[in-house]
């Protein structure tokens, strides 16, 4: 299987507010940027929205490793929440209903065919593909304010 890195990024202005998106798929050397955006979301929507259209982006079944300065999507994963929450009906571990069900289950779907890895990495540091992609997502809240 083919290796894939994956670096992803979300970002809101006001949350709820208008969201970006952006995602860099790095491969053998090559890299591909993807991005765009909503109207009306959450910082949380955009950053599982940006992970997800990035895998969907894959033609075959890779290892991939996705980068996020995300907490909330990289701990699902790495600190087991998400079974938990499926084990639990999605309900978290506060009694509450998770949020964005919809957006977790899309990216549980597109990660069945791909051996996926999550890393944090730190936001607004010195990670080049992590600032490439929050640059990436607030051009498209500034696309976005624009057009209204």
């Amino acid at each position: 299987m083919k290796n894939v890195d994956i670096y992803t990024d979300g970002a809101c202005s006001g949350n709820p507010g208008i969201g970006g998106w952006a995602a860099i798929l790095i491969y053998n050397g090559k890299s591909k940027s993807i991005s765009g955006g909503f109207p009306d979301t959450t910082n949380n929507r955009m950053e599982l929205y940006s992970i997800i259209q990035g895998i969907l982006q894959l033609k075959e079944a890779c290892n991939v490793t996705i980068y996020s300065d995300s907490a909330y999507a990289v701990d699902a994963f790495n600190q087991g929440w998400i079974d938990n929450w499926l084990k639990n009906g999605w309900v978290n571990a506060a009694k509450k209903e998770v949020k964005n069900q919809d957006l977790w289950n899309h990216l549980l779907t597109v990660m069945k065919e791909h051996k996926v890895t999550f890393v944090k990495v730190k936001g607004h540091s010195t990670n080049e593909y992590n600032n490439k992609c929050d640059e990436m997502a607030r051009a498209e809240i500034t696309k976005l304010s624009t057009a209204q």
